[in-house]
């Protein structure tokens, strides 16, 4: 059987012409060959995977190359090259600087540097991954870097620059090397793939790229690992089963249940992720790099910022024509938020389950694309609504609806992206439309000098959370981020028989200072946002699952009463004293 070579290493670039992704570092290096301005130390940094060690291997072989091209191009057929390629060459070394980084082997390094080369003209020294050198080892080489022999050109390559100690980098020319971007990574697959004989779609090819995150070497290991799976006839569902990434198709799915108003069909949709053991907190990112792919295509200049391929682009154009721009950004603002409080949470699927919800309710109130709004008065309120909800196969207008597709009404819209022509009054959340509509009447009859009397309006789960994530976000704007902080690490208790919003809280200090200074102004916001004057906030220390409070001391006084309970000396000198603990 002949022996398999993986395609890093059999497609490995052998000239500055087939570097990818690095165009300019090799029109520098050839510039320098070919004027004779060779500096006697280089550093190559840079992610991993995009061509350093390569680069350094061609730049060595170019300035020692017997009969270089006009561009200065190693020959590959001299006895240097011959010798380099063979693995026999005594003019470049390459060193291994994570298993010899004592001051002994810079030590034997610098012996090294006195023996001239025995073909070409210089003895070209590639250390690679150089920061992994300990301090000493550094300051053993300096004075070597800095004042080499003649014929002696050492080349450093590193994947984190910022360990390297100034002295060194002051003594280098330092060439900083971009990632390889996703259309040069699929061109050279596509290439590699016509020689292997491989049939592959651009589909994969895309994911692939995406996938190996700008480092070649890892996407031709990703290459070869699916050629692997699926042989020569290569599918995009082997891909992504292959890989484990989430479908398109799924993002695709999701916008258009909420463009249809059905929450429950997203939410069957994500229990199937879930199902096939994909990371939730992946999806919730990926759910925001589509909403971003959307808002870049309403605009046709704005495709050359995707990196998809052309049949994915269609799709995308197709979807984001049937997008408002309000919808995206309120869309986007909605799944970013739930990637920030996804660790934080308690409960995290039915956090993402919840954005889903208000992904939904986004559009069960917006007016259809294409027609004019009108100016809706409160007697027509309902009859309005229900004209402008998208049609879904799960909402009937004339039933009333279940629990989990209840009608949820989107925030107020900014005032400067609301049509002049109609003016559209703020919905609550939760609220049923004969409720919104008798409310809208008493506001009416109260005029503007006034404010309306509160109702008692019916309560709700999804009522209570969304009032208590608008009112955490509102804190947010207003400044005080330590209090919406406080609201969100913690699921609210919530008793809907006696209307009581439980607000669990770390300590002992944060539940004293919010009963005195921010409880009061909390009920009242959180009564006006419900429309039901019942509504009371109890602040409670968030216990564990094991039924023990957290007892971690955050404020002095909370610091000086463990002390005093930990430490019987400090009990008794309190008591002698008669000091009181503050």
């Amino acid at each position: 059987m002949e022996q398999f070579i993986v395609s890093a290493r059999k497609y490995r670039p052998d000239t500055f012409e087939s570097l990818i992704g690095q165009e300019n570092i090799a029109r520098t290096l050839k510039n320098s060959i070919i004027r004779g301005q060779l500096a006697h130390a280089y550093l190559f940094c840079g992610p991993r995977g995009v061509g350093k060690t390569t680069t350094a291997r061609i730049f060595a072989k170019s300035i020692n190359c017997l009969n270089p091209g006009p561009d200065m191009e190693p020959c590959g057929k001299c006895e240097s090259c011959l010798s380099f390629a063979e693995g026999r060459s005594y003019c470049i070394h390459e060193l291994d600087a994570a298993s010899n980084n004592s001051v002994d082997d810079i030590r034997n390094l610098t012996d090294m540097v006195r023996i001239p080369p025995q073909i070409g003209k210089y003895s070209v020294y590639i250390i690679d991954e150089v920061h992994m050198l300990s301090s000493a080892a550094f300051n053993a080489f300096l004075k070597t870097l800095e004042e080499p022999p003649a014929h002696a050109i050492f080349i450093l390559a590193t994947t984190e620059k910022h360990k390297i100690l100034p002295t060194i980098l002051s003594r280098c020319q330092t060439f900083d090397f971009n990632r390889i971007s996703v259309p040069d990574i699929v061109r050279n697959l596509e290439n590699i793939a016509a020689k292997e004989g491989i049939t592959i779609d651009s589909e994969s090819l895309h994911v692939i790229a995406v996938k190996a995150d700008g480092a070649m070497r890892d996407a031709l290991t990703i290459f070869d690992q699916i050629v692997a799976f699926c042989g020569r006839e290569v599918r995009y569902e082997d891909v992504i089963r292959d890989l484990n990434v989430l479908d398109y198709e799924y993002y695709f799915k999701i916008i258009d249940n909420s463009l249809a108003g059905d929450c429950i069909a997203s939410l069957l949709l994500f229990d199937e992720i879930l199902a096939k053991g994909f990371n939730a907190l992946h999806f919730v990112s990926g759910l925001s790099s589509h909403l971003r792919n959307l808002l870049v295509c309403r605009n046709s200049s704005g495709t050359a910022l995707l990196e998809l391929p052309p049949s994915l682009i269609g799709r995308y154009r197709e979807q984001a024509a049937r997008c408002s721009v309000q919808f995206i950004l309120s869309s986007l603002n909605i799944t970013m938020n739930c990637e920030a409080g996804y660790r934080q949470s308690g409960n995290q699927r039915l956090l993402i389950e919840f954005a889903l919800m208000r992904l939904a309710e986004k559009t069960m109130t917006a007016p259809a694309k294409g027609q004019a709004a009108t100016p809706v008065q409160p007697a027509q309120t309902e009859q309005a609504t229900q004209t402008e909800q998208p049609r879904s196969a799960t909402t009937q207008p004339a039933q009333p609806a279940k629990p989990a597709q209840q009608a949820q009404q989107a925030p107020p819209v900014p005032e400067a992206e609301q049509p002049q022509t109609a003016p559209v009054s703020r919905k609550l959340p939760g609220l049923s439309l004969k409720n919104l509509m008798s409310r809208a009447e008493k506001q009416e009859t109260a005029g503007t000098g006034g404010s309306a009397s509160l109702t008692d309006e019916p309560l709700t789960f999804e009522s209570m959370m969304n009032a208590w994530q608008a009112m955490a976000d509102r804190e947010k704007s207003s400044g005080r981020s330590a209090l919406a902080t406080a609201m969100l690490l913690h699921s609210p208790g919530i008793d809907i028989e006696n209307a009581v919003l439980t607000f669990f809280v770390s300590n002992s200090a944060q539940q004293e200072w919010i009963r005195e200074k921010a409880l009061m102004r909390m009920e009242s916001a959180i009564r006006q946002e419900l429309g039901n004057n019942k509504v009371k906030i109890d602040v409670q220390i968030y216990e564990s699952p094991s039924g023990q409070k957290d007892a971690t001391p955050y404020m002095p006084v909370d610091k000086a009463k463990f002390l005093v309970a930990k430490q019987p000396e400090l009990n008794e000198l309190v008591k002698d004293l008669d000091l009181d603990v503050k």
